[in-house]
């Protein structure tokens, strides 16, 4: 069964930070790109960056540059997003997705989607 499960969501005060895990089944990382999206409520799904673990290039909107990291685990055909200086505005329902765009100007991608984990910023 092929298959994306994100988890690693909950709620952090502003400055804090939270790591998201993303975990295929049924398939290979190794090929794809791989994104992370978010969408909060009343506003568009964002895309936030998009990785080729095949040469190790990723991309990153300038909403979360420099506060969001994306790795990558080869043994455990999973990905992670490192989220620090968290702010408020990131409060959303994040997804990891395959087959995303490098340029990061699209919401959605064609490839297989994690059900999403809410995350929440807030004091």
């Amino acid at each position: 069964q092929v298959q994306l499960v994100e988890s690693g969501g909950g709620l952090v005060q502003p400055g804090g930070s939270l790591r998201l895990s993303c975990v295929a089944s049924g398939f290979s990382l190794d090929y794809v790109t791989v994104g992370w999206f978010r969408q909060a409520p009343e506003k568009e799904r964002e895309a936030l960056s998009c990785s080729s673990f095949s040469d190790g290039s990723t991309y990153y909107a300038d909403s979360v540059k420099d506060r969001f990291t994306a790795s990558r685990d080869n043994a455990k055909n999973s990905v992670y997003l490192q989220m620090n200086s968290l702010k408020p505005e990131d409060t959303a329902v994040y997804y990891c997705a395959t087959d995303c765009l490098y340029s990061l100007t699209s919401s959605t991608t064609d490839g297989y989607w994690g059900q999403g984990t809410q995350v929440t910023v807030s004091s």
